[in-house]
């Protein structure tokens, strides 16, 4: 059969770039493909077998089990796998990601891109900058596959995990109690499973780790927001006091060396606290298994050496399954196998530009009868009306300077804190006498900078028109923001050409390539 499955050409850059169907897809064929496998049967059913095809290792961080996996996976298709050494490449020149990885495109008729950086969001960058170049060729766009991309997300280690999860209970996926715990902060395997548990119907998660390893809020709320039920402790020996007791435990190393003499100070307790001892064993329920993504301190395990010859071990079958489940992943963004996929595609996004909301004029009287003895009238021009509306004095004010320093608003002006119709509250106007427009550009600016806001539209001293302005659905293209996430690829000081993208999540903006969260405020560089 032609590799030209459904998924050929996708990008994996997170857990979400496949849908859950989509995930339990990848499962159901790793289970038929390792069963093949182990039994000595023809597996050229899950082969690529292209002479045409290039798969590229680009690895700039460190790795065994992801980089060794994914070349021995690539092997196993018989396609021309390349091995990309970043210690003499053009990096050390400064070249960017995008200039290299175009460079590489050129030499095979179809490519696909395995990729570990120490940057956030490299995957989902270049995804959108090489269909824009293979648009150009007439060429067919590449795949990317995430193999870590900073402390963002692991999305192929979360499909060797949820693999092995499930062959522990059998293929049953309709609930799961786990235990996540050792550096949930730093731990992106930990983090890329706030969406890879998804394929479970019920899940409770319960979250072990003191404050200075604690999995971080933002990732915390979209586990509940998920409909996970989460329970934190600080250690697990408190942990174990209670008798709810999860049977699958996922242990992380504790990645210390990131955090600073402070932290490196309490070392010693705050490895007590995730590590496992003798004396617990009697704790666990019958049945209980322990995974870990590897390697493990050799001197500081959190899951001792005791525990190797023990039912507990599930890390060592799962270290292999990575093996498995990484030639599925080939198999499927290669187009070899999904034709016979059933389920559904993940889910887009629309993107409603809907934040600009008409409001009904209900007074048309003299502008100067409506606003506070102190600020200019206008007979003509507009008037930013409503800016942090009920806020405290000194937030409107701020909120009131950074209007006029983002959009620029260097004209015949001025400007107050007043009172709103209610007297114990304050709002903010700026009153712009002689402008009579602003571009859409400015407009989205204003929307994002004081959502919440009103516009209005000034012609012989009455309103003709008012619009009350909502937080955009996105906002990219604007030389005034940035992602404040240092290791971002679209951070300024690295160089990669990638504009800042910010979508709408409830009331806040997160970075589109690094997923990092922000308030509207936190968005701009002024």
């Amino acid at each position: 059969m032609a590799n030209n499955g459904p998924f050929r050409g996708r990008t994996i850059a997170v857990v979400n770039d496949l849908s859950r169907d989509e995930q339990l897809y990848l499962y159901k064929k790793t289970a038929e493909l390792k069963k093949k496998y182990l039994a000595g049967e023809d597996c050229s059913d899950f082969q690529l077998n292209d002479p045409d095809c290039a798969a590229y290792l680009m690895f700039l961080e460190n790795s065994t089990r992801t980089k060794e996996s994914f070349r021995n996976a690539a092997l196993f298709h018989n396609v021309r796998m390349n091995n990309f050494d970043a210690s003499t490449s053009s990096f050390k020149k400064a070249e960017s990601f995008a200039d290299t990885v175009k460079m590489l495109f050129g030499y095979s008729k179809n490519s696909l891109f395995i990729m570990r950086t120490p940057e956030e969001g490299v995957c989902r960058a270049l995804e959108e900058e090489l269909a824009v170049y293979a648009e150009k060729l007439g060429r067919e766009k590449p795949g990317f596959i995430n193999g870590g991309d900073g402390k963002h997300e692991h999305p192929t280690q979360e499909f060797l995990d949820e693999f092995s999860f499930l062959e522990q209970k059998n293929w049953d996926s309709h609930s799961i109690h786990i235990v996540l715990t050792g550096d949930l902060y730093h731990g992106r395997t930990v983090h890329s499973k706030v969406d890879g548990l998804k394929i479970f119907d019920q899940v409770k998660v319960d979250l072990i780790a003191p404050p200075e390893l604690a999995l971080p809020e933002s990732y915390e709320g979209r586990m509940i927001r998920n409909g996970f039920k989460v329970r934190k402790f600080r250690s697990i020996e408190e942990y174990l006091t209670q008798d709810d007791v999860a049977d699958i435990w996922y242990f992380t190393r504790l990645q210390l060396e990131r955090m600073g003499d402070k932290i490196l100070d309490k070392a010693e307790s705050l490895r007590e606290s995730v590590t496992f001892q003798e004396r617990f064993m009697d704790k666990l329920p019958k049945g209980s298994r322990f995974y870990h993504p590897l390697p493990r301190h050799r001197e500081h395990p959190v899951i001792p050496s005791f525990l190797d010859k023990t039912v507990l071990n599930g890390w060592d079958e799962q270290s292999i399954n990575g093996f498995y489940t990484r030639i599925v992943e080939i198999a499927m963004v290669g187009g070899k196998i999904g034709h016979d996929f059933t389920g559904a595609p993940p889910r887009e996004e629309s993107v409603r530009d809907d934040y600009i909301e008409a409001v009904p004029v209900t007074r048309k009287s003299r502008v100067q009868d409506r606003y506070k003895v102190g600020i200019k009238p206008v007979d003509e021009g507009i008037v930013i009306d409503h800016i942090a509306s009920g806020e405290d004095i000194g937030e409107i004010w701020d909120r009131i300077n950074r209007i006029r320093q983002i959009l620029g608003l260097n004209y015949r002006s001025s400007h107050g804190v007043f009172h709103t119709s209610d007297s114990s509250k304050y709002k903010g106007i700026i009153s712009l006498p002689d402008i009579l427009e602003l571009e859409q550009k400015d407009i989205k600016m204003l929307a994002a900078v004081s959502p919440g806001c009103t516009l209005n539209f000034i012609k012989d001293q009455s309103v003709l028109e008012k619009f009350r302005l909502h937080m955009p659905p996105r906002i990219y293209n604007f030389d005034e923001i940035s992602c404040k996430n240092e290791i971002c690829i679209s951070h300024p000081q690295n160089h990669q050409h990638v504009g800042t993208m910010f979508t709408r999540e409830g009331e806040s903006f997160v970075c589109h390539y690094c997923q990092k969260k922000y308030t509207f405020k936190e968005i701009w560089n002024r």
